[in-house]
């Protein structure tokens, strides 16, 4: 009984288990597959559609309207004949049919900053989408980064734990000869078990940056990663002279989110025109025909009922109708005043929002220029700890062998190289990271970007 559910079970997840897989994905194709599933992207996208549909209703706008209608109705009862001048049970019919037209002539320029509005509204969400598409590949890239850091950093800890367990084994051996004291073997199981606590400890932070990389691809068949890069030796690290000034003013020409603002900004400024075409005179030109007919109707000297429907509907009982019309706004309760007040005070927000994010920018930017000199610096110190730390512990182990150091003294110069090795790793990759972080700030970031 156990073996059929166990057996109907695996059934029943074989479909997921098939769809699940483990990708092997470049930084490029991480970056295309988050760009391709993110729902946010897809919701911009949406924003831009209904923008485009604003922009064509604005522009419909100046097109005249056009209406039909028709009606038909049947009375029973006592009713009034006009021939008689008097009342009578009857039944009578009835049929209507009217075509009109209204073009608006003058609204006080309002259907011509309607169309501004909806232009710059849609070049807004433009520039939106593009600061979130840079917002989903540098996020991507982030963590994508992280991953390959704390692999890594795995590598040095199994690779620090594998040194201290084949240390072990040699006082081991050692202690049983009587070559060395049995303090050393408590110490070096002491090093063993911190190196293995080290190595868990990666290997969680592995699995959560792993995690945190699929969230952001969003593949549902997706469900383990690796990561595909040069190795550290092979990347290419070439710091690079840069101009604060320059940076920012890059920035501010090639930010998207100042962009928007802008483009945000001239809507309100349409906005305010429309507002203000409240308190003009419209003029509205109308024009229309309609037709009718009635079984009651009659000419003089035929008789009643003698008219049929082809002469009276497309003929004799047609009306047509031309004018125009104008209205003049008087008092309304304030209302349109209050809104154009409103109108003003939002153009004014934002405004000052421009000004923040221009100020943002330029924080962003020069903490990102800041960050990319002090990283530079530090790679070179880490490179030099690292070299040092090497040395050290080579002649620490040289000088153990030959019974001229302790035991302790040989594992804190290990722990200093791991510490190096790791230092140099997370500065090289914080200096990749950083170069992201500049073009991302100066909004020159785009989906080709590579590890070099």
């Amino acid at each position: 009984m156990i073996r059929l559910i166990i057996i109907g079970i695996t059934l029943l997840l074989f479909p997921l288990l098939a769809t699940a897989q483990t990708a092997t994905v470049t930084l490029q194709e991480a970056v295309e597959i988050a760009l391709e599933n993110n729902y946010q992207l897809k919701q911009a996208q949406n924003n831009q559609d209904l923008a485009d549909t604003r922009v064509f209703s604005a522009k419909a706008d100046f097109a005249p309207s056009l209406n039909a209608s028709f009606n038909g109705s049947r009375n029973v009862g006592r009713q009034f004949v006009q021939e008689d001048l008097s009342f009578d049970d009857r039944t009578t019919y009835n049929l209507g049919g009217s075509i009109n037209t209204n073009l608006t002539v003058f609204n006080g320029f309002s259907n011509i900053a309607n169309l501004r509005q909806a232009r710059a509204d849609k070049a807004s969400e433009e520039q939106s989408y593009n600061r979130l598409r840079e917002n989903v590949i540098f996020t991507t890239a982030s963590r994508y980064l992280q991953v390959v850091l704390n692999e890594e950093l795995l590598k040095i800890a199994e690779s620090s734990l594998e040194a201290s367990q084949s240390q072990l084994e040699q006082v081991e051996a050692q202690v049983e000869v009587g070559s060395r004291p049995t303090v050393d073997l408590f110490n070096q199981e002491a090093a063993v078990a911190t190196d293995e606590l080290v190595v868990i400890q990666r290997e969680n932070a592995l699995e959560v940056s792993k995690a945190q990389l699929i969230r952001i691809m969003q593949d549902d068949a997706i469900t383990e990663v690796q990561t595909l890069v040069p190795s550290i030796d092979e990347l290419s690290i070439m710091p690079v002279d840069l101009n604060l000034q320059e940076m920012i003013d890059a920035a501010l020409n090639n930010r998207s989110d100042y962009k928007a603002q802008e483009f945000a900004i001239e809507g309100n400024r349409q906005n305010q025109t429309i507002v203000r075409s409240n308190l003009l005179p419209s003029i509205t030109a109308s024009a229309g025909i309609n037709t009718r007919y009635s079984d009651q109707f009659s000419l003089p000297g035929l008789g009643e009922g003698t008219v049929p429907f082809t002469d009276q509907f497309f003929d004799q009982q047609i009306s047509r109708s031309i004018g125009f019309s104008v209205s003049i706004p008087i008092f309304n309760r304030w209302n349109n005043r209050t809104s154009l007040q409103s109108a003003q005070i939002q153009l004014k927000n934002s405004q000052l929002e421009l000004d923040n994010i221009q100020f943002q920018i330029t924080e962003e930017v020069r903490q990102a220029y800041n960050d990319y000199k002090a990283i530079v610096k530090e790679m070179e110190s880490s490179l030099k700890a690292l070299i040092a730390a090497e040395r050290a512990f080579e002649t620490e182990q040289q000088r153990y062998e030959i019974g001229s150091t302790t035991l302790i003294e040989l594992n804190q110069a290990n722990a200093n190289f791991v510490q190096a090795q790791s230092e140099r790793v997370q500065s090289v990759y914080d200096f990749i990271f950083q170069e992201q972080l500049l073009d991302y700030y100066i909004g020159q970031l785009d989906q080709s970007i590579r590890i070099n």
